[in-house]
C-alpha cells in the first residue's frame, strides 16, 4: 500500500478547492441575473469518478451538500453513456435529488486520455423558470406542475454540441430568457474552467492521484468521527415552529432528535408536521443539506469539505412529511424550512455543547418576488434579504451578513433602482431588536420597497409568531413584519406566509422588517460598559438597556450611572429569587 505523503495530500486539496473557488468565481463575474450575480445564490464543487464530492466552493452550503444525491441519480441514469464534451442539466427535486426547480445543476463529466476523471458540478437559483408567478416561487402553489419547467436529467452537451431544442424550451418558458440562458452559460464556463484545473492535476500526479483522493475521504472521515467523540452521547431534541399558512396560520412544527453515539450523529426528523398543500415542502436533500452544514458549524474548520466528513452522520425523515414530501407536493418556497432545520438542530445540539452553538438566526433569506412589465418588457425581482446571526458563547450576533446557513449577500440598492421600476426608501437596523443577553443578538434589518408603478407581487416569510431563540438564558430576537402602507399612509399587515399575491399601486411602500437573532446568556450579567456602547451606536436605545439589561444611562450624557445600575439590577435579582 502506497505510503501518503500529507504535504503532497494537502496540495492537492488546495488545488482542489481553488479549482472550486475559481469556478464560483467566474459564475460571479459572468452571470447576467441579480439573484446570481450580487445575490450570489449558486454553489460549486469538484467530485470524483464515482461521484463523491472531493471539494466545494465558498458559497452556498445549504445547496453545496445536495451535490451527492445529485450525482447518485446522475450516475445511476447515464452510468457508462457519458462521453468527453457532454454537460447534463436538471432541475427535479423528486427525480433528480434537486430542491426546487429555480435551482438548476449543471453537471460537466471530466474525461483524461479517455478514462472518467470526475465531474464539475454546479447549481444556481434562475431569476424564473414560469409557472404562475414571477420568480417561480409561490407559496400557494399546491402541485409542483404549478411551479415552472421541470427539467429531467438530460444532456444539455453532446459531444460538444449544445442541444438547441431543449435550450429553446427553456427559453420559451421564462419570463427572463435573456438572464436564464446567460446563467447557463456561466454555469457550462465555470464547468469547463474546472475541466482544464482538474486534468491539470491529474496528469501532474498521474495513477498517485485517485489514491489522494480516497486519503482525501478518509482523512476527513476520520477527522469527522475524531469530533464527534469529544462529544458526550446523548439523545438531545431541538423543536421549533414555522409561523403556518395564510391569515389564520397554525404552526407547523419541526422536530428534530439528534443522537450521538461515539462517532456517529443520526438525525431523526421523526414527529415533523405532514407535507402541506402549499409550497414549502422540503425534498429530502435540503434537511440533509441544513443537517450537515449544521454539523460542520460545530467541527474543526480544517476538515476537507468533501464526501468524508459526511459518512459518520445519517439523516432521516419520514416520507409524506414537510421534509420528505411525496410527489406532486409544491416545493417552490422550501428554503425558509431549510433555514429552520439548521436552526433546530443548532437548538439541540446547543444543549450538549452550548459554547459552540449559535441562537437563532432571522430565519433565512425573506423573500419578496415581484414582477410585471415595465418600458416594454417583463421584469422580475427576485429580493432575498438575510442579515442576522444570534449570539454566539463568545460574541455578539452578527447584524448585516447573512446567517450561518445562507451564506449569500443582500442586492445593492443601486442595482435594483437601476434595472427595476422600484425605489429603495429606507434600509438599515432596528434599534432593540437583538436578542438581549450576556452577548446580544444580531440586529434585525428593514428594507422598504416603493414601489413605482402597478406591481404584482409574493413573498416568503417566517419568525413573526415564533422569534429567534436564546441559548443559555439568552432572549429571543424581535419578531419580523411584512406591512404594505398605501400612497394615502394607510398601513396592512401582510401574513408571514401569505397564499395569495398582492398587487402593490404607484407609490406603495412594502415594509420587509426581519427578525432580531436570538441573545446568548443571561442580559444582566453584560458588562454596561457594553450596553453603553450599543447605546452609542444605536443598537439598544436608553430605554432598552434599562429594560432589558438592567443598566441605567443618563440620556443626555450616554453616561452610565452606576448606582441607578447596580439597584435595577439587584432588583432583578431579588424577582428571579422570588
Amino acid at each position: 500500500m502506497k505510503r501518503i505523503d500529507p504535504i503532497t495530500l494537502e496540495v492537492i486539496r488546495n488545488g482542489l478547492s481553488s479549482i472550486a473557488d475559481e469556478m464560483a468565481l467566474i459564475i460571479m463575474r459572468s452571470a447576467y441575473s441579480p439573484v446570481v450575480r450580487d445575490i450570489m445564490d449558486y454553489s460549486t464543487g469538484l467530485c470524483d469518478p464515482d461521484g463523491r464530492v472531493i471539494a466545494q466552493g465558498l458559497t452556498l452550503p445549504i445547496q453545496l451538500c445536495s451535490f451527492p444525491r445529485v450525482m447518485r441519480f446522475l450516475k445511476e441514469r447515464f452510468g457508462d453513456n457519458m462521453a468527453p464534451g457532454d454537460i447534463f442539466i436538471t432541475n427535479d427535486p423528486y427525480g433528480s435529488g434537486g430542491q426546487h426547480l429555480p435551482d438548476v445543476y449543471v453537471l460537466k463529466p471530466i474525461f483524461n486520455d479517455g478514462a472518467l476523471a470526475g465531474f464539475a458540478a454546479t447549481v444556481a437559483h434562475h431569476t424564473d423558470l414560469g409557472g404562475i408567478v414571477p420568480g417561480s416561487v409561490a407559496i400557494y402553489a399546491t402541485e409542483i406542475q404549478q411551479e415552472g419547467l421541470r427539467i429531467p436529467l438530460m444532456k444539455l452537451h453532446e459531444a460538444g454540441q449544445p442541444n438547441r431544442t431543449l435550450l429553446g424550451l427553456i427559453e420559451s418558458n421564462t419570463r427572463q430568457p435573456v438572464e436564464v440562458l446567460g446563467d447557463l452559460r456561466a454555469q457550462i464556463a465555470a464547468c469547463t474552467t474546472a475541466e482544464k484545473g482538474l486534468i491539470a492535476l491529474v496528469e501532474r500526479y498521474g495513477a498517485d492521484f485517485p489514491i489522494y483522493v480516497q486519503a482525501l475521504h478518509d482523512h476527513a472521515e476520520a477527522m469527522m468521527r475524531e469530533t464527534i467523540r469529544e462529544l458526550p452521547n446523548g439523545v438531545y431534541v431541538g423543536e421549533d415552529y414555522l409561523d403556518g399558512l395564510g391569515d389564520n396560520p397554525v404552526p407547523i412544527r419541526i422536530r428534530a432528535t439528534v443522537t450521538i453515539a461515539d462517532d456517529t450523529i443520526d438525525i431523526d426528523f421523526a414527529g415533523t408536521s405532514d407535507q402541506v398543500a402549499a409550497s414549502i415542502n422540503c425534498p429530502i436533500s435540503l434537511p440533509e443539506s441544513a443537517a450537515f452544514t449544521a454539523i460542520r458549524c460545530l467541527s474543526r474548520r480544517d476538515i476537507p469539505n468533501c464526501d468524508g466528513y459526511l459518512k459518520p452522520i445519517t439523516v432521516r425523515a419520514p416520507e409524506g412529511s414537510l421534509l420528505n414530501p411525496l410527489f406532486p407536493a409544491a416545493c417552490g418556497a422550501r428554503g425558509v424550512v431549510g433555514y429552520r432545520v439548521f436552526d433546530t438542530i443548532m437548538q439541540a445540539l446547543a444543549k450538549v455543547v452550548p459554547e459552540r452553538a449559535v441562537g437563532g438566526s432571522e430565519g433565512g433569506p425573506f423573500l419578496m418576488a415581484a414582477g410585471g412589465t415595465h418600458q416594454g418588457r417583463q421584469f422580475v425581482l427576485n429580493e432575498m434579504l438575510v442579515g442576522t446571526w444570534g449570539a454566539r458563547a463568545d460574541r455578539d450576533g452578527i447584524e448585516g451578513i447573512s446567517n450561518p446557513a445562507a451564506n449569500i449577500s443582500n442586492q445593492p440598492v443601486e442595482m435594483i433602482e437601476a434595472e427595476m421600476p422600484v425605489e429603495i426608501v429606507r434600509y438599515g437596523f432596528v434599534t432593540d431588536s437583538g436578542g438581549a443577553g450576556r452577548n446580544r443578538g444580531g440586529l434585525a434589518f428593514i428594507r422598504e420597497f416603493r414601489f413605482q408603478q402597478e406591481t404584482g407581487f409574493n413573498l416568503r416569510g417566517d419568525r413573526r409568531d415564533h422569534p429567534p431563540f436564546g441559548i443559555d438564558g439568552g432572549s429571543c430576537g424581535a419578531p419580523s413584519a411584512h406591512i404594505l402602507v398605501a400612497a394615502d399612509g394607510s398601513e396592512h399587515m401582510l401574513p408571514a406566509m401569505p397564499m395569495h399575491a398582492f398587487t402593490a399601486h404607484a407609490g406603495d411602500i412594502f415594509r420587509l422588517v426581519g427578525a432580531g437573532g436570538g441573545g446568548f446568556g443571561e442580559a444582566f450579567e453584560r458588562e454596561p460598559a457594553r450596553v453603553l456602547a450599543d447605546v452609542i451606536e444605536g443598537k439598544v436605545s436608553v430605554v432598552g438597556a434599562a429594560r432589558d439589561y438592567g443598566v441605567a444611562i443618563d440620556p443626555a450624557t450616554l453616561a452610565v450611572d452606576e448606582a441607578a445600575t447596580r439597584a435595577l439590577r439587584a432588583e432583578n435579582l431579588q424577582g428571579a429569587v422570588a
